[in-house]
């Protein structure tokens, strides 16, 4: 179960959602699903545990709250995005450091695009 904070109207809203599906599939690291399955060879710099931060939506980056290198908690804001004219606010599922930051501020992304990896 994940849990995400979600903004809309000016009101805050916490939701927790259960993963469904065949055990594996689609899942990047241990515990980490992905939008579709890909091997970890696919995206530079990912190692076996890390986590995947993914665009859960086509939209814009419009801001980046953490730098490379930077230790990080479950639940602290990565980045937040505007996808459908809603702001979005995509947080840490797990404890780590930032490994890689692969978008700028600007930057549009599609659906499953990685964004940023946390070992």
């Amino acid at each position: 179960m994940r849990k995400f904070r979600i903004h809309l109207n000016g009101k805050t809203y916490e939701v927790a959602v259960e993963e469904i599906g065949e055990a594996g599939a689609g899942v990047l690291s241990e515990g980490r699903p992905s939008r579709e399955a890909v091997p970890l060879t696919a995206v530079p710099g990912v190692s076996k545990g890390d986590e995947i931060i993914r665009a859960p939506l086509p939209g814009k980056v419009l801001g980046i709250h953490v730098e490379t290198g930077q230790k990080v908690m479950e639940g602290d804001l990565i980045l937040s995005m505007e996808a459908m004219k809603m702001q979005s606010e995509i947080f840490c599922g797990s404890a780590g450091m930032v490994k890689k930051i692969l978008v700028q501020e600007g930057d549009a992304v599609n659906a499953g695009d990685v964004m940023v990896i946390i070992g």
